[in-house]
Order: structure tokens, then sequence, then C-alpha cells
């Protein structure tokens, strides 16, 4: 493990494996970098792998001011270019996922390829009459979850955003560590929920990108992931998409070797 100082903040970074080819993994929202524990193992045994608590999150620091995803995407590309990883393969899960998206609009060339697992760029389905229902649904749980983070009870919080993502019993099933870092970093949800960007994407800024880019979504995912990931497609016609059957928003968590299988062979498929 180590302490990394980027953009004036520190971050806590582990890495396995001795591969050739870098791989950083970035989590989601109420997350940390010890969500990525079931895979580690497996993708350690291609790649050097990097993991990171981001800003705000768990052993990271968390500035008092109001953040931006734009603040995580210097903070990754700060990350690679400190490591001296890049190009670097960047993988991302939700939250994370958006963040990987946009590392290549203004850091290209430290990105050799991008996967990234549903990422809540809503703004992309807005209009469209099939899944605007289900974005407004998800809008007004996700007020009723900032409530309860607002008055205090962020274990209350975290339970009913687990639960609205995976669906009931999702937070039981969840590892201890995972559940633990959801309630500790439940305040800097609330801080991304203010962030005005944290929706907006548009795939135009992706049109110089050259590099290998897949898209994946759980087949038991609430539609407006998959959603989300389909707009991106249509769009992004040299991209792949993925689907992992049986899964949901969290591959890595529940289907884990399924992720490191279809990970591994999407790099190795594309070698420098």
């Amino acid at each position: 493990m180590a302490t990394v100082h980027v953009n004036g903040v520190r971050l806590h970074v582990e890495r396995s494996g001795e591969g050739a080819v870098p791989l950083v993994l970035v989590h989601g929202s109420w997350g940390s970098h010890r969500g990525w524990d079931t895979v580690v193992p497996g993708l350690a045994a291609n790649f050097d792998v990097v993991t990171y608590d981001r800003r705000g999150h768990s052993d990271s620091d968390r500035p008092d001011a109001q953040g931006s995803v734009h603040e995580d995407v210097a903070d990754l590309a700060g990350l690679i270019e400190y490591l001296g990883l890049a190009p670097a393969w960047v993988a991302g899960n939700s939250f994370g996922g958006s963040i990987a998206l946009r590392l290549p609009v203004r850091h290209g060339e430290l990105v050799q390829g991008v996967i990234a697992h549903e990422p809540p760029l809503f703004d992309l389905i807005a209009g469209d009459r099939h899944l605007a229902p289900d974005v407004h649904e998800d809008e007004a749980s996700m007020a009723g979850i900032l409530d309860r983070i607002t008055s205090g009870d962020h274990a209350a919080a975290a339970q009913q955003f687990i639960e609205t993502v995976l669906g009931p019993g999702g937070w039981s099933e969840l590892p201890p560590s995972m559940r633990e870092a959801a309630i500790e970093n439940a305040p800097t949800f609330l801080d991304e929920a203010q962030d005005p960007d944290q929706q907006a994407f548009d795939p135009a800024w992706l049109h110089g990108f050259q590099r290998p880019l897949m898209l994946t979504y759980g087949s038991e995912s609430p539609p407006q992931f998959p959603g989300v990931v389909s707009k991106l497609a249509e769009a992004l016609p040299a991209a792949r998409t993925k689907e992992f059957q049986g899964a949901g928003h969290v591959p890595h968590v529940t289907h884990p070797d399924a992720f490191v299988a279809a990970t591994s062979e999407f790099i190795l498929a594309h070698p420098r």
C-alpha cells in the first residue's frame, strides 16, 4: 500500500501483480478500494493492478469544499502520472465508470483502453419515454436517501441506496467491508449528488479516442443502467458491449470470475 499526493489531496493506493500491463480500477459511489478485493487476485495474475480510494472516500483525504467529477478525473490522471503507468488500462464501476469515460477526453495520452460498467450518466436517457419513468422513480428514491444522509442516519441511507440499486436483500449480501465503507462514505455521496456535472456526458467527446473501449451491463440491473449503456453504444459504434448474465450493478462482487474473465480477455486481445 502507498500514499500518493496529487492535486492537493492524499490518496490511499494499493498495487498488486507483476504483469507488464497496468490496470487501474476506479470504484463507484459509497465504495473504496476494498470493493475490488474479490477480483484483484485473478486480475493480478496478468496485470499490474492498482486500486485506490477516491477523494472523500475511506482512507483518502476528504476536502471540505464542494467536489466535482472533474476533480476525480484529475486525480485519476495524476495517479497514473505519479506511478508512471501511462498508458494504462482503466476500468470503472458505476460512478467510477463515469470517471473512466471522462479520462481520455482530456488525458488521452494516459489511457491504453477503458472498461466502464453501468456509468450513471442519466442525462443521456432523460428524453427516452420508456426509461424516463425509471429515472424519475430513481430520483424520488435518491431524494429520500439524501435526506437521511443530511439527518445523519448514514447507515439507513446506505442500506436504502444499495437495495434500490441491487434489489431487496442486496445490503445483507454485500461483504462486511463494503457495508462499512458505504456507511463511512455516505457524506461523499451527498457531495457527488450536489455536483451539477455528475450525470452529464456527451459521447461526441470521445470521437477522437481511438483506443479500445468496452461498455458492460448486468442482465439483472435496473433498466436505466443498461439504457445508458445502450445510448453510449449507439453513439460509439467502435465500442464493444458486454452483458454479465445473471449479474447486476456490481458484477465484480457478485460474479467475480466472470468479471475477471471478461476484463482479462478484452485487455489481452488489445496489446500495446
